[in-house]
């Protein structure tokens, strides 16, 4: 079993049974932590067929994200599927897989009666086998010419799907199991499949990048486990298996971790203990002088490791926090004057160092940074403190440490925890804004009065239509924010960009700048025009929780109502769609001015007119760029 960064579940059947015995609408906890635990192939064959049977009682699982995913394969993929299904409800996700017949997915691509159409896919991934992928074709041509007319094929492929649908498009890169013919200098050998092949992979990965589309890394699996773990010749030649069954719970969560992070389910916290964690000793006990780090000592380098690991995250964009039980001071002396030390304060956006139980700890983090636990991973040496957050907070990700310093690195990155599709100029700043935000806490707290607080932040709220430049960062934050995000409606990047420019839809990007920096983009409103002209529909309106209380929400509605008077509207119609984690705008609506029109279930319909509204004065100073 090679997720080694998932707790092996040695007693999977006495589990299961657990699991049965649990009233069928309450089991999809129980069934997301075992998913989240490491178990071979037909553990997971079983663990699969109960999921099945539960949702099929209750279809839609608050919390869980629904996909629709098809896989279009030259090879057979009959077992991926459940491995498939298993990992994403470990991450949140709740998919239903679609496979052609073997063999059709070109004939069912092209056929616009084809189950394939139908089916709908939210997502697609590609899967060409190593050994079809040129065969004869293109015999005689150079190493160039042949890899070029096969991308020109797939790329026809992706192209065929986004002429039909907005579906998130994955691209597997094999991996290479043809025998070489030369040996070490393959590559200067053009008639070798195995030279081709590895060309291949190169370009690609360079295309999917050109073209939006994300890949499904083989190649750097098969690496890292061994090709004879990932593909065995005997069964491809039975069968057509590709992958082996053996690897397909890995398969599943490499498949998992990629959709999870399109879906915005991906962790942004990553809060790590200090002894025996970052360096070898305890400070208390040892002293500055008496922990092991930096170079010249196999075991401070170890540990080195794992700091620079952690801090290239928070150059992309990941939280860092501390969670130790220590004396503050004492616990801060590493990072202020140990001269090995490569994380210091300042990559640190919440430093928690005290004598109360981690757990508790944990969600004081998640707090002060208005991020959930699920986006929380906790990282510490000591196998209670990691069994303690697993009993007491379930949704945080602990992975399962290794005995050897040495690899704790490699352990949380294989988890594929922070799994990214694009990293943004937010992303980089946001240890940044993070700090920023504590001096503003800083400044609210030696404020009495909120007014002139809020004045002395000195703010200004950009907003502008969306535009290719932004539209990474406007996909990221629709589909990770959820607590102030008033339907929760997903989009994928085809989606967003066939509303730029459509003059029946407003489109609004929102950054807040003040005293402190700039805050980056923190919301986004999607309005669309109704057929009676005389309404703007507000079909996502979110912003980031750390702007809340600053008149950043009446000042976005004075933008929005600006907006939809040039277009001549005189009403503004807004959804509110209880999620389970956005509650806290349940009231937004009416606090801005609306009226309550209708109501069905949980969801809420209101209303704005125009023909009365009169915006409310606020500290924060408008420009609009559209």
């Amino acid at each position: 079993m090679l997720r080694t960064w998932l707790i092996t579940e040695n007693y999977f059947s006495r589990e299961l049974k657990k699991v049965r015995e649990i009233p069928v609408e309450e089991r999809i906890g129980a069934l997301r932590r075992i998913a989240n635990r490491n178990i071979d192939f037909p553990s997971v064959v079983k663990l699969d067929g109960l999921i099945q049977r539960t949702i099929e009682h209750i279809p839609e699982p608050r919390g869980l994200t629904s996909a629709r995913l098809a896989i279009l394969s030259t090879s057979t993929t009959v077992h991926l599927p459940p491995a498939i299904r298993v990992a994403c409800l470990g991450r949140g996700l709740l998919v239903q897989v679609y496979e052609p017949a073997y063999g059709q997915f070109l004939q069912e691509l092209s056929d616009p009666q084809s189950g394939l159409r139908a089916f709908a896919p939210s997502a697609v991934i590609f899967a060409h086998d190593p050994y079809t992928l040129f065969g004869n074709d293109g015999a005689g041509l150079s190493v160039e010419a042949r890899v070029e007319r096969k991308l020109d094929d797939i790329v026809s492929q992706w192209r065929q799907v986004r002429e039909t649908s907005d579906a998130i498009i994955l691209q597997q890169v094999p991996f290479n199991p043809l025998p070489r013919l030369v040996g070490e200098n393959e590559r200067r050998f053009g008639e070798s499949l195995s030279a081709l092949i590895r060309h291949f992979q190169e370009r690609i990965i360079a295309a999917a990048a050109a073209a939006g589309v994300d890949v499904i890394d083989l190649d750097h699996w098969s690496a890292k486990n061994g090709l004879t773990t990932w593909h065995s010749p005997a069964l491809w030649h039975r069968s057509k298996h590709e992958v082996h069954p053996v690897v397909t719970p890995l398969y599943g969560d490499i498949v998992a971790r990629v959709l999870a992070a399109r879906f915005g389910k991906s962790a942004k916290c990553l809060v790590l203990d200090l002894d025996n964690t970052l360096w070898s000793g305890v400070i208390g006990d040892d002293g500055l002088e008496g922990i092991v780090i930096g170079q010249g000592s196999a075991l401070g380098e170890a540990h080195l490791s794992l700091q620079r690991y952690a801090k290239q995250l928070a150059m992309r964009g990941v939280i860092l926090a501390v969670c130790s039980k220590n004396d503050d001071a004492v616990a801060r002396l590493p990072f202020e004057r140990h001269p090995d030390m490569l994380l210091k304060l300042d990559d640190i956006s919440v430093f928690c160092a005290n004598w109360s139980n981690k757990a508790d700890n944990i969600r004081q983090i998640a707090a002060e940074l208005n991020i959930g636990t699920d986006a929380v991973v906790f990282v510490d040496d000591n196998p209670f403190e990691r069994e303690l957050v697993r009993r007491e907070l379930p949704e945080v990700s602990v992975p399962e440490l290794p005995e050897d310093a040495a690899d704790y690195a490699s352990t949380i990155s294989d988890g594929g925890y922070f799994e990214a599709v694009a990293i943004t100029a937010e992303d980089v700043a946001k240890t940044e804004q993070y700090r920023s935000n504590a001096q503003r806490k800083e400044l609210e707290s030696s404020t009495t009065d909120l007014g002139a607080y809020l004045s002395a932040l000195d703010m200004t709220l950009k907003a502008a239509s969306f535009d290719e430049i932004g539209l990474a960062r406007i996909v990221q934050l629709i589909n990770k924010t959820n607590q102030f995000n008033l339907t929760t409606r997903r989009y994928t990047d085809e989606e967003v960009r066939k509303l730029i420019g459509r003059p029946d839809v407003v489109t609004r990007q929102l950054r807040l700048i003040d005293r402190f920096g700039d805050n980056g983009v923190i919301g986004i409103v999607i309005g669309r025009l109704l057929d009676d002209g005389a309404s703007l529909n507000i079909e996502t309106w979110l912003m980031s929780c750390r702007v809340l209380g600053r008149q950043v929400e009446q000042a976005t509605l004075d933008i929005v109502v600006q907006a939809a008077a040039e277009l001549q509207a005189t009403s503004i119609i807004g959804t509110f769609i209880p999620s389970g984690r956005n509650n806290i705008v349940r009231d937004h609506f009416a606090n801005l001015g609306f009226s309550r029109v209708s109501e069905s279930g949980d969801h809420s319909r209101w209303s704005l007119d125009l023909s009365h509204y009169i915006a409310k004065p606020t500290h924060i100073t408008t420009e609009i760029h559209v």
